[in-house]
């Protein structure tokens, strides 16, 4: 469904992105590891069409999107912030996108209801974002996205600012609402465990180079991502405290 090819982008001299490339299948969340700085940012809002690349290619079924306005991608980039509207209620910002697509006020209704309920907000339609919960607030920006049924979806480090429990909680959310939507997704975070939870497919990105692994075992057996070494870290730790 996705195919990306030879991505490019420097800021002045300086190389952010290097030739990137790789392709997804529709339904398949890709996981791209990768520390502070090394272009993930930078990479998601190009293929959302809010930066230019200085060469290469983005087709969606065979679609050019390079070239295309933002807005008829078809494709929401969600960052670790949600960005909500804050004069705008739970509901009214989870119907903004049906609203300015003009569809019938029945439907729109229709559809709100049907994400408040999926992502166990019903209870708050009525707050503003200023009376919700960092989690909560990630769920209405997912409810935002998801309702005007994107083809891809870009997480840029979502859970990055939330606690360790809420981070779980939506991680196991994005999945359940992954699956029942059909999701195509790729997401981008510096946490290997979040990764390994949330992709289909590994990927990991350096210096604005990316390494696409074939399988979840050649990228858990890379040693630059460290997880074997956490693995025996913690297999060590468990001896200790048997002894």
């Amino acid at each position: 469904m996705i195919k990306v090819s030879n991505i490019s982008k420097s800021y002045g001299k300086e190389p952010v992105l290097k030739n990137i490339g790789f392709e997804l299948l529709e339904q398949h969340t890709m996981s791209i590891l990768g520390k502070s700085g090394c272009g993930k940012t930078t990479l998601l809002k190009i293929l959302a069409g809010l930066e230019n690349s200085d060469s290469g290619s983005f087709t969606i079924d065979g679609s050019d999107m390079l070239h295309m306005p933002p807005q008829r991608r078809e494709v929401v980039y969600l960052s670790q912030e949600p960005l909500l509207f804050p004069h705008m209620t739970v509901e009214q910002n989870i119907g903004y996108g049906l609203r300015i697509r003009k569809i019938s006020q029945n439907e729109l209704v229709e559809k709100v209801e049907v994400m408040l309920n999926e992502l166990g907000i019903s209870e708050h339609r009525n707050k503003m974002p200023d009376q919700l919960s960092g989690g909560q607030k990630q769920r209405v920006a997912f409810g935002r996205a998801l309702v005007i049924n994107p083809k891809v979806i870009l997480l840029d480090e979502p859970f990055g600012s939330l606690d360790a429990h809420t981070r779980e909680d939506m991680q196991t959310l994005f999945l359940k609402i992954a699956e029942l939507h059909h999701i195509t997704a790729l997401l981008v975070t510096h946490d290997v465990k979040e990764a390994l939870i949330m992709g289909r497919k590994f990927a990991r990105l350096d210096a604005g180079a990316l390494t696409v692994y074939p399988d979840k075992k050649a990228f858990i057996a890379a040693p630059e991502n460290g997880i074997k070494k956490e693995v025996g870290f913690w297999n060590e730790l468990m001896k200790e405290h048997e002894q």
